[in-house]
């Protein structure tokens, strides 16, 4: 077994000075903790994996394609591979737990 605390995720990722972490990769997916702050720009491309956002805390927009929604604490989103993404109007400090499939890289 392999468990985690988002606290201490967070504490690494601002100690690593990065929007991202990733803090778990097997075989058939990876995980990481991705963290934008109210009024930041979302540099995101699109990935070659499909993936899943599953907001911890803040509020914002997401775009993925054609398509957008407001998400908050608990909002889960699913964006396929290949498809144009983004966080935007973050209005409240974002964190997002983002599992990809296959792994990331």
């Amino acid at each position: 077994m392999k468990a985690f605390r988002l606290d201490e995720l967070e504490a690494e990722r601002a100690a690593n000075d990065g929007a991202y972490l990733q803090f778990l990769r097997e075989r058939n997916m990876s995980v990481g903790l991705y963290a934008l702050n109210a009024g930041q720009a979302d540099p995101q491309s699109p990935h070659g994996q499909d993936e899943v956002y599953v907001v911890m805390s803040g509020r914002a927009a997401v775009t993925v394609g054609m398509e957008t929604t407001q998400v908050a604490r608990g909002s889960v989103v699913y964006v396929p591979a290949g498809t144009a993404h983004k966080f935007h109007h973050i209005t409240e400090d974002l964190r997002v737990l983002v599992v990809f499939s296959p792994p990331e890289g």
